[in-house]
This record gives structure tokens, sequence and C-alpha cells, in this order.
């Protein structure tokens, strides 16, 4: 049965025996931001204390974690939040798969954000997989689920022709090639009308990742929505896209048959001005090295000299620069984004800079 990509990439992901909502989970299967080490879970409990700090430190502080896995993140959040602040968080994670039954009990188990959210919620690695359609010229790509073939199905629907117009002009994928017309210019390049998907720039539809992270920020009364993940910008679009699929640790072709994630790149300047104009205040986006940095995590090796006065301080710092640099690497983690947008506060800004943007 041939069906539009997203269709297949919520069956597969998020369907009764979906890749995210049963087995081990994420964890299972590759490393991510909140799975490689404690670094980043203690990072964001130091952002989750600049924000109780900016809300004038709130009876109730809320730390909400949307797509939570099997509760890695939040558990280490929890873990590294000083006493003080812990007694006052009431912790949300955000998953379809089940509770994990080892999951401490003061965190609460959602299917959805909670709807008035005062404090942080925080997203790594969730509008990857919020599902897309594939377009090819003006056609949607159509997949069979069991063998992941695909060929071109019907016209693009006039919202998702427009999200594209904005967002992802074909005339600026990345690599310098030409896609909406022909060399000469003269005139458009038609897509193959039967069979293989033709060999023209494959452009992903972000329009489902701007809803649900305009729903995600729509639910801060309060405090600050942050977004981590790969993902691109206007002017740097992948010419073929960047659907593909992962499991144990390997990159494979995305055959949506529950078996493996499913993931593409995120538009993340799209979902950034989505975002923003529900909040009516600027959004900031930087890089994962940036980030950890701005909040005492940057992967520097420990002085020398700590080695002879200190010695176990000196492989405790080590090992802890190790992890980091893990998570700052070029190349890899570190070139994660993190949108970060304030919603009901002013004067927030990083110490580290970053692209400031308005709605």
């Amino acid at each position: 049965m041939w069906m539009r990509w997203s269709a297949a990439m919520s069956r597969a992901l998020y369907g009764p025996h979906g890749f995210f909502v049963s087995g081990a989970g994420p964890a299972g299967h590759f490393r991510t931001s909140a799975t490689a080490s404690p670094v980043l879970a203690r990072a964001v409990a130091r952002l989750l204390a600049r924000v109780d700090e900016a809300l004038g430190r709130p009876d109730r502080l809320d730390l909400v974690d949307v797509g939570a896995g099997r509760g890695e993140l939040i558990t280490g959040v929890l873990a590294a939040a000083p006493p003080a602040l812990r007694t006052r968080v009431r912790a949300v994670a955000v998953e379809l798969a089940p509770r994990p039954a080892f999951l401490p009990s003061e965190i609460d188990w959602r299917h959805s954000p909670p709807h008035r959210i005062t404090g942080l919620l925080i997203a790594t690695e969730w509008l990857d997989n919020v599902p897309l359609d594939v377009v090819v010229g003006d056609r949607y790509v159509e997949v069979e689920p069991p063998t992941g073939e695909e060929h071109l199905g019907g016209p693009t629907e006039p919202a998702d022709a427009a999200w594209l117009d904005r967002w992802w002009p074909p005339l600026l994928c990345s690599h310098g090639r030409i896609t909406g017309s022909d060399p000469t210019g003269d005139a458009p390049m038609a897509a193959e009308q039967d069979g293989p998907v033709a060999a023209e720039a494959r452009r992903e539809v972000g329009r489902s990742r701007d809803e649900a992270w305009a729903g995600a920020v729509g639910a801060v009364e309060r405090g600050l929505a942050v977004a981590v993940d790969y993902g691109h910008l206007r002017d740097d679009r992948p010419f073929d896209g960047t659907l593909t699929g992962y499991v144990q640790g390997r990159q494979v072709t995305p055959v949506p048959d529950g078996t493996r994630d499913v993931t593409a790149h995120v538009a993340m300047d799209s979902v950034a001005v989505a975002g923003s104009a529900v909040a009516g205040r600027p959004y900031q986006l930087m890089s994962q090295r940036q980030a950890l940095r701005a909040l005492g995590a940057d992967g520097g090796r420990p002085p020398i000299r700590l080695a002879s006065t200190d010695p176990a301080g000196y492989v405790r710092a080590l090992a802890a620069a190790s992890a980091a640099a893990e998570l700052t690497a070029r190349g890899g983690l570190g070139d994660h984004w993190w949108l970060v947008q304030p919603v009901g506060i002013d004067g927030w800004a990083w110490d580290d800079g970053g692209y400031v943007g308005s709605p």
C-alpha cells in the first residue's frame, strides 16, 4: 500500500508496534546528547536554575521534557539540581511510549505537555521525528512501507506548497545545483509522471514541525522553551533532503516498517519563526557548542598542573572534559542547533551570543 511519507513515518514510529513506543527506545539503538553522558543533564540543570531566577523563584517550577525517550535526561537533570531547587520542581516527561517501570515516582509521565507551564520546556531530538512529507517538483513522494520503495504521488497541497515557496525554494538547495529550471534557465523542469522518483531536488515539508513547536511554545505561560536538534537553514538546504534511518548505531535506508528510526533534519529557521510568533518575543539560534560553553561545559582539558596538586581531581576533570568534548565536537553532536525561545520574560539573553531573530 502506497502512502505519503508523513503517514508512513507516523505509523512506523508511533503506531502500536512503532519504533519509539516498543522495545528499548532510542538509547538502545544510537547515542544522543541526552544519553551519551551526564554532561547535558548537568548543563540543563544549570539552565533550569537560570530560568528559576528569571522567574523570581516561583513556588512551582515546571521542568517539561518533550520526547523524553525512557526518561534519561529528565532523571539526570533532577539528580543534578540543587536540593533547594528540586523541592519546587514539577517534572513532566512527555512521550508516547508506556511509562518505564524504573522511572522515579516524582516524574509525571504524559503523552502530551501540560497546558500551563511556568519554567523550562526542553525538547532534545524530538522535532526530527515529527512526521513530514517529501516533495519532488510539485508532487508528493509516496512510499511502500514494507520495502521503502518510492514513487511520485499526487500534487502538493496549497498549504505545503506555500511553506516550500517560503522556506525551501528549489533554487536555494545547496551545492550550487539549480533544480527549478533547465540548464539554460528557459523552461521549468518536469518531474517524471510515473515510476521511480525523478532525479530532481527532494524537499522536506517542515510545516508539521512548525505546528508542533508552536504548540509546545504555546503551552508555556512564562519561562523558556528550548529545542535541540540537527537542522539546516534556508540558504543551505540540502539538495537531496535528509530523510534517513538508524538502527543499532548504524545509518540505514529509511524503510518505514517499524524496525528502525526514520528521521529528517529540522528547518530550524522556519520552526524558530513559528514559535516566536506564538511567544511574541525574539528567539535565539546557536550551536550546541555555544550553548554548552555558556552553561559551563566547554570540553576543554583541565590544566596539567592540577595533576600534581590534585591527581584525583585532575582525573575527574579530564573525564568530564572528554564527555563534554563529545557533545561539542564538530561533525557530530556538537552540530546540533539550540533554539531558545523566551516566553513571558524580558531581557533573556545567552552570554555566548548566537543569532537573534524576530517573529
